[in-house]
């Protein structure tokens, strides 16, 4: 009995390479293909989520620059409305102190021409008073009766003593 463990027979041999490229095929044909355009689906996908992602970082930013500049102008306005507010009350503050200034002013003037007058007032009854009691006083001393000329002549004379003496 002579038998080979191992025997080549170049029909088997033949078989099994076509056979082994037949599979070849359909593997490449049914497997890969589907696997690769699946990979390159996905690859395509992710390409364009980073895409999105970088567009949506790139409007974040410019959103974000935006918002820095409103707010920088925001500030500014804030400042200028501030400043001129200060400075709008400065100016009415100085022209409140100014009215009531010239409000003072004017008081004081109006008091001193009351003043003024009063004191002429006064005055004048004194006169007529010291003047009545001096005709009294005349009449008397004299016992005669004096007459309207004399008798003003005595009053002004009087009261020119009287003013010298005050």
């Amino acid at each position: 009995m002579n038998q080979d463990l191992v025997t080549i027979i170049p029909w088997n041999v033949i078989a099994q390479i076509c056979n082994l490229f037949i599979q070849m095929l359909l593997i490449k044909k049914f497997l890969f293909k589907p696997i690769r355009e699946v990979l390159e689906k996905r690859k395509a996908k992710a390409d364009a989520e980073i895409a999105d992602a970088t567009k949506a970082k790139d409007e974040a930013l410019a959103m974000k620059a935006e918002y820095e500049q409103n707010m920088q102008e925001a500030r500014e306005k804030a400042n200028e409305i501030l400043s001129t507010a200060q400075k709008t009350a400065t100016l009415k503050s100085e022209e409140i102190l100014k009215d009531a200034s010239r409000q003072a002013i004017a008081i004081k003037t109006k008091a001193e021409r009351d003043i003024e007058q009063e004191k002429r007032k006064a005055v004048n009854e004194i006169k007529d008073e010291i003047g009545s009691m001096a005709m009294e006083i005349a009449g008397k001393v004299i016992e005669r009766e004096i007459s309207e000329a004399d008798h003003a002549k005595l009053i002004n004379e009087f009261i020119e003593k009287v003013g010298e003496d005050s």
